[in-house]
């Protein structure tokens, strides 16, 4: 059996204590701000936000850390709803949030915000209830509106108001605030040379453009006192023209070195597109691509500096905080997919830590539903309401789950855990199901991590597997369960087009699985998200590739965030032909009809990526044979990774 505290051993550095002010954190592990729209049209935290915050606690971080919350609504308020520090009632929430934190074990920590233009602009936050008039630092006629350049008097009334948010959140039992001023908010505005053309004390020079970020600093400081934490967020680039490279970032960690107790390095711009997944890492790009940053501004100054950039793993961020990059590590959507990694990591745990897939369903979550949720993490945004499930089932019954894929395995280690007697049957030789073609590109390695995660907590809940079996009414009766619970998945769609049984189309799934089977010059048929991901994949391989999409767009049904990462990628991937439709596919390509002409595409391999259909003929056989029967995941309706594990889980709750 393994010490509860085996991965100190491992991780001696992550796990190690660090003093921040008067506070001193038990690991270099944070949860970054963040600041899901959980939030009462009053400003105030709700008590799903409390839950929430409170679960990353639980979790083991030495620090947690609510995002954006806005010190001066009537001008920075960015979002549609966000926590408001000058809204009157505000104080109740704020306290039961930071007990909550501290009951859990964790010190709370709260992000001073303000959108500084954004406040009056129609932004990825949202356009309701936003400002009456967007003020940045300079005049702008912008796309979205009119920027007016900020008052000189109003610049010192929001200074004035940083500090009385800092002592709020000091007196409602808040540990430790942090300063914005990266992302492309307010700071981050005045200290850019391409936004700040002013021509008083707050323009010009570095200097001048950096001294309204400062003297917010000092008011902060001022109103909490000298050893109370003060955590500074900047950039180390703005990866824009013109903008703030690192080496600027690096005079600007140096002005605050000696006014604040930590720093954390970030970068780019929330508010644009080609910057936000670089900002908030894609899949594209490697775990801990910003993490330089933060290693280049520490060899400048004295404060301990902490890193982000889509961390996930706890052996690489020791190596982080032995190799003297960063002092501490700010876990942002990794703490969303696993809350308990800091726990798991510090039991030795590791490798039962659930992966971020790095799919922003987090992201779409909070701009659309205005909630939170995670693709991997079925609890995501509904931790109040778990608190009332029960651990274990009133009646212990015998489950037979029919269906390995994300559905069938999240239902089966659910059930177990609450004590079932569950079997597991799959038709193939292995589990995973759909999750292996989804896994297969070279930038979706996290999946197949998921996949090695649900199976060791498939077979550490001691649950029967039976593979290479597919499973009939006849099986059934001869298992005779209590229970029936099927998860057979999704059929790809195969349309009655014209030489579509010829040698050289393959399906969607055998080309991912099998990509040697491939010509040079492929077409994919449907450029929804598999076809689009298949492009960037195949690309990757050496293919010459073409996408033919019905639709005016590709990857039209993905979460824009997502897609902002994904389709750089695809146009450097392929040819897209959009508003195209197939007439027929010959051996040597495809024809086409767009825009009312006759196009010919030539391939060597006709990849066919037109969806999937739910197998309800293969489900209705079951009917009647177990009076207690559920239908979950994609043979009930085809939908995304998050679908499935959602629906596995909340279904096996109710058995």
């Amino acid at each position: 059996m393994k010490r509860k505290c085996e991965g100190k051993k491992q991780y001696p550095h992550l796990f190690s204590p660090l003093r921040i002010g008067n506070i001193k954190m038990k690991n270099r592990i944070i949860c970054a701000p963040t600041s899901p729209s959980m939030i009462d049209l009053n400003g105030h935290f709700t008590p799903e936000m409390i839950a929430y915050l409170e679960e990353k606690a639980m979790g083991g971080a030495g620090v947690v850390t609510y995002g954006e919350a806005i010190i001066h609504s009537k001008t920075g308020k960015s979002h549609n709803k966000q926590l408001q520090l000058d809204a009157f009632g505000v104080r109740q929430g704020m306290n039961e949030a930071a007990r909550a934190i501290h009951n859990a074990g964790a010190y709370a920590n709260i992000q001073l915000s303000h959108g500084g233009k954004y406040g009056g602009l129609a932004s990825v936050g949202g356009n309701v209830a936003t400002c009456e008039t967007a003020y940045g630092p300079s005049y702008e006629m912008t796309p979205m509106g009119e920027v007016h350049e900020m008052p000189r008097t109003l610049i010192y009334e929001i200074i004035k108001s940083y500090g009385e948010a800092a002592r709020l959140c000091k007196e409602t039992g808040f540990d430790m605030v942090q300063v914005h001023a990266a992302h492309g908010w307010l700071f981050s505005q005045f200290l850019s040379p391409v936004m700040n053309q002013r021509k008083d004390e707050f323009g010009g020079s570095l200097e001048n453009r950096a001294r309204f970020f400062l003297m917010a600093v000092d008011a902060v400081r001022k109103a909490v006192g000298p050893h109370f934490p003060i955590e500074a967020r900047i950039s180390g680039d703005d990866f824009t023209d013109n903008g703030l490279g690192l080496e600027d970032c690096v005079k600007v960690a140096q002005m605050i070195d000696d006014k604040v107790d930590l720093i954390n390095v970030s970068c780019g711009n929330h508010e644009d597109p080609d910057m936000f997944c670089r900002t908030h890492p894609s899949a594209f790009y490697p775990r801990g691509v910003n993490v330089y940053l933060a290693a280049q501004i520490k060899k400048h100054v004295n404060t301990p500096v902490a890193c982000v950039g889509s961390l996930n793993d706890p052996a690489q961020m020791e190596d982080i905080i032995a190799a003297g990059q960063a002092d501490a590590v700010e876990l942002g959507r990794a703490s969303l997919a696993d809350p308990y990694l800091p726990k798991k990591a510090y039991e030795g745990r590791a490798e039962d830590i659930t992966p971020c897939l790095r799919c922003y369903e987090c992201f779409g979550a909070t701009g659309e539903l205005e909630m939170v949720k995670c693709a991997v993490n079925p609890i995501m945004g509904e931790q109040l309401a778990a608190k009332l499930h029960k651990s274990t089932a009133d009646i212990m019954k015998s489950v037979l789950v029919v269906g390995g894929g994300p559905a069938g395995m999240e239902a089966a280690i659910t059930l177990a855990n609450r004590g079932h007697q569950v079997t597991l049957a799959e038709k193939s030789e292995k589990l995973g199901g759909n999750l292996h073609p989804a896994g297969a590109a070279y930038f979706k390695e996290d999946i197949l991590k998921l996949i090695k995660v649900l199976e060791r907590r498939v077979k550490e809940a001691d649950i029967e597997v039976i593979l290479n079996t597919e499973v009939t009414p006849e099986y059934v009766k001869e298992r005779n369960p209590d229970v029936l619970m099927i998860a057979i998945g999704a059929k790809e769609s195969r349309p009655p087009i014209k030489g579509i049984d010829g040698e050289n189309v393959i399906m969607a799934i055998d080309a991912e699985l099998h990509p040697e089977k491939l010509g040079s010059k492929i077409v994919i048929m449907g450029g929804g998200l598999v076809g689009a991901e298949g492009a960037v994949g195949f690309h990757h391989e050496g293919k010459e590739v073409s996408i033919i999409e019905m639709k005016s767009e590709i990857a039209e049904e993905v979460n824009s965030f997502y897609r902002g990462g994904l389709m750089p990628e695809v146009e450097k991937s392929a040819a897209c032909y959009t508003d195209t439709m197939v007439k027929e596919i010959t051996s040597s390509g495809v024809k086409c009809e767009k825009d009312g002409n006759e196009i010919f595409i030539e391939a060597d391999s006709i990849v066919c990526a037109l969806g999937f259909i739910s197998p309800y003929d293969e489900v209705d056989q079951f009917d009647g044979v177990v009076e207690e029967t559920y239908v979950i995941g994609d043979c009930r309706k085809v939908g995304k990774i998050y679908d499935a594990v959602n629906m596995g889980y909340y279904t096996a709750l109710r058995v």
